[in-house]
């Protein structure tokens, strides 16, 4: 309805732009019905027996190893994920590739279940253990990078922090604090979210110094090609 005052007062969009936004709206409607659905229908119960089941094991570990495999395999069916990275790409005319951004948060997503879950086996490890040092690190990479990686690193912790992760893997750790006798469901089984948040922002800032590495790299070497030439014709 605000679309619609502001385009009929200002914008005057055209009717095939309006017909466009128009059938956007009701396919994305659509999806969310589908989606909330499927979510309370049983997505969320799924997830949870799943992490209730694998934390009855007596091999520990594999608890923290499908922790890592389901944070990998979640964030490419994350649709804002892709929205962010298709407009990395677009706004840095391809000098930032979509796919490494999206690689680099499935390896932080993934990385930041497996300290969710080494959390619930853990008794000593609080959630402030992981966070507190984290964002001083975040804020000490952000000294040595570029602008646009720090903008993009936070901007992918809060895309990575999606519906997925909220539907699926904090259920998981939810059902494995559940069945762990020294976990709590309250204490430990939350803060999944804030983790998933977190580790992304390093493992951006991580791939920004990476590639001013390699661009200061290809710089001293395109320098010293160019001395070289200059010298033979000397």
């Amino acid at each position: 309805v605000l679309f619609f005052v502001v385009n009929f007062l200002r914008l005057k969009e055209s009717k095939k732009t309006i017909r466009t936004i128009i059938i956007g709206t009701m396919y994305t409607y659509v999806g969310l019905v589908l989606f909330l659905t499927g979510v309370n229908g049983g997505f969320i119960d799924a997830s949870r027996q799943v992490g209730f089941q694998l934390a009855s094991l007596e091999m520990e570990w594999v608890l923290v190893l499908m922790g890592v495999v389901f944070g990998i395999v979640t964030i490419p069916a994350e649709p804002s994920v892709h929205v962010l990275t298709n407009q990395i790409e677009n706004e840095t005319a391809g000098a930032i590739k979509g796919n490494t951004v999206l690689v680099a948060l499935s390896l932080g997503v993934g990385l930041a279940v497996g300290l969710s879950m080494l959390r619930i086996l853990i008794p000593g490890l609080q959630l402030w253990h992981i966070l507190l040092p984290g964002m001083i690190l975040v804020i000490f990479l952000s000294y040595f990078i570029s602008d646009i990686f720090v903008g993009i690193a936070y901007d992918s912790g809060g895309v990575a922090a999606g519906t997925m992760t909220a539907t699926f893997l904090l259920p998981y750790a939810q059902g494995a604090a559940e069945y762990m006798p020294n976990a709590n469901v309250v204490t430990d089984g939350f803060g999944v979210i804030a983790i998933v948040a977190l580790i992304p922002l390093l493992t951006v800032e991580l791939l920004g110094f990476i590639y001013k590495l390699t661009i200061r790299r290809q710089n001293k070497k395109a320098a010293k090609q160019i001395q070289t030439i200059g010298e033979s014709d000397l």
